[in-house]
């Protein structure tokens, strides 16, 4: 199933385009690629290419861009690789990750005619947004087989199948599958439930002085979505919410992440912050944020679900988010 170019999520009752690292275009052809012989005829072809990536670092071209052999050069290079993924099919072209961890990275880059490499997340806002995700998708795919070499279970190791999308322990009395893991982590905008729009902002340890961030954090065992924004937010906050609605997610490959996008309402302005997670949290208003985005500190990373939030909250982004919708 080929996904359309420009995923979408929604906030209140609208829509906002172009999330960073959703826009994947690839049909990733699960149904055949457990086929070791239609994967290798893959390979073979002159048309099919291969994204080099070196320690999560995608490798670039003299002039920046991301290199994408193709031919005789591609096939040298996937039988250098440690690790070769199917991406999937655009069409009848077929999209392989390689990685090149294994060397040295001045190798790496002779072995990709490569001129260096980058931190995929500052380049990805240079890119094209289905290259920047296909780079995010090749990015976590290949880091979780460069990971995932032993069997949780007992310990003996484990090598690839279906084409880099499942590994296979080698004991003698286990053989147990091992499937890519997400890691779902919430991510929220809290709104105050008085007459005038103000959403909470809070500082983290380790964060600078006027380092304010929406609430995150990690979604466990046994808990809904929800659940995990309302538990966050009362721990760390001391917030209480009621109304908590879903907005969107986005892929997060850094290493394995799914955001999941939110806005809840708080029951009143009460704060009282953990200590241990947060060192202070307060109410901001739109004009504030507004200030924030223009000339202060910003509002988040330009390429993550959180910052997009905040962003539309304050009418920055279109569509805003009108106080009413929440």
């Amino acid at each position: 199933m080929t996904v359309p170019p420009k995923a979408s999520g929604t906030i209140g009752s609208m829509v906002f385009h172009g999330l960073a690292y959703t826009a994947t275009t690839h049909d990733r052809a699960a149904s055949r690629r457990a086929d070791p012989a239609w994967v290798a005829d893959l390979l073979g072809r002159d048309d099919s290419q291969v994204l080099p990536m070196w320690r999560d670092r995608p490798l670039l071209t003299a002039d920046g861009r991301p290199v994408r052999l193709t031919g005789p050069p591609a096939r040298t290079l996937v039988a250098a690789a440690g690790q070769t993924a199917l991406l999937g099919l655009d069409g009848a072209t077929a999209s392989f990750a390689a990685d090149l961890s294994e060397v040295e990275e001045t190798e790496a880059l002779r072995l990709a005619a490569a001129h260096g490499s980058a931190d995929l997340r500052p380049l990805a806002t240079t890119l094209p947004e289905p290259l920047a995700a296909t780079l995010a998708y090749a990015r976590g795919l290949l880091h979780w087989n460069r990971h995932a070499r032993y069997c949780g279970t007992c310990g003996a190791t484990t090598v690839s199948a279906d084409a880099g999308h499942l590994r296979v322990c080698q004991g003698a009395d286990c053989g147990r599958q091992l499937f890519p893991r997400i890691e779902p982590a919430v991510i929220v905008l809290v709104e105050d439930p008085g007459p005038q729009p103000r959403c909470l902002l809070a500082r983290h340890h380790g964060a600078g002085p006027d380092g304010f961030s929406l609430l995150a954090g990690f979604v466990e065992i046994g808990e809904s979505l929800e659940g995990a924004v309302r538990r966050e937010v009362g721990e760390e906050a001391g917030v209480t919410v009621s109304v908590v609605t879903y907005q969107g997610s986005q892929g997060w490959p850094f290493p394995s992440g799914l955001m999941v996008g939110f806005v809840a309402r708080a029951v009143d302005d009460t704060i009282a912050v953990d200590g241990r997670e947060l060192t202070e949290a307060r109410w901001f208003t739109r004009a504030e944020i507004v200030e924030r985005v223009r000339n202060g500190p910003g509002s988040g990373p330009a390429d993550s679900i959180g910052g997009r939030l905040l962003r539309s909250w304050a009418g920055l982004d279109r569509p805003p988010l009108p106080h009413s919708e929440v």
